[in-house]
């Protein structure tokens, strides 16, 4: 089974953290696993064993890591320095790097329009993330869609603009595998 659902199934909020101050917050949350979207070269490795060390799966953001460039070493330094379980990313290149390294992969996606929804579709099954984040998460219409284009092949996560408990219902009885967001008062739910 697929390591992020079997953690997902247990709570299917992932915290999104957004700064390095709230990691305290995300490492004592019921959330099991963290999407890490901020940290640079110089603090990655101690926000990932802080998260990791309290028990979390722990997702970087390659696409918003400062200090650190795009592209296949960069993604080889983050498993040296950091050792997270898997990466975040929009490029497609960077989810295949870190596939060959053996890290777990959430592609996020952008969903503007039908088209982007065919092409989010269409590069799913391609590049073949191990689940693929779609935003804003709050379109259980377009989330439907979406795993009925996908099915078990590739899980959804919703994630953005997520902010209400009734947000996180309405995309898991859409089908998501998880919801994120950086609300730290749905951490806990």
């Amino acid at each position: 089974m697929n390591p992020i659902l079997s953690r997902l199934e247990g709570n299917p909020v992932i915290a999104a953290v957004r700064s390095p101050e709230t990691v305290t917050a995300a490492c004592a949350a019921q959330t099991e696993v963290v999407f890490l979207l901020c940290g640079d070269i110089l603090n990655i490795g101690e926000l990932v064993r802080r998260l990791k060390k309290s028990g979390k799966m722990v997702f970087v953001h390659m696409d918003l890591l400062g200090g650190i460039g795009r592209d296949r070493q960069a993604v080889e330094y983050l498993v040296q320095a950091a050792s997270p379980d898997g990466i975040i990313s929009t490029r497609s290149q960077l989810i295949r790097t870190a596939r060959e390294l053996k890290l777990l992969t959430v592609q996020r996606f952008f969903l503007l329009d039908s088209q982007s929804v065919a092409m989010t579709a269409e590069t799913a099954a391609t590049v073949r993330p191990d689940m693929a984040e779609i935003m804003p998460g709050i379109c259980p219409r377009v989330i439907r869609r979406l795993i009925s284009q996908l099915g078990k092949r590739v899980p959804v996560i919703a994630g953005g603009m997520v902010e209400e408990k009734q947000d996180i219902m309405e995309a898991l009885s859409a089908g998501a595998a998880g919801v994120s967001t950086s609300r730290e008062a749905l951490w806990n739910l």
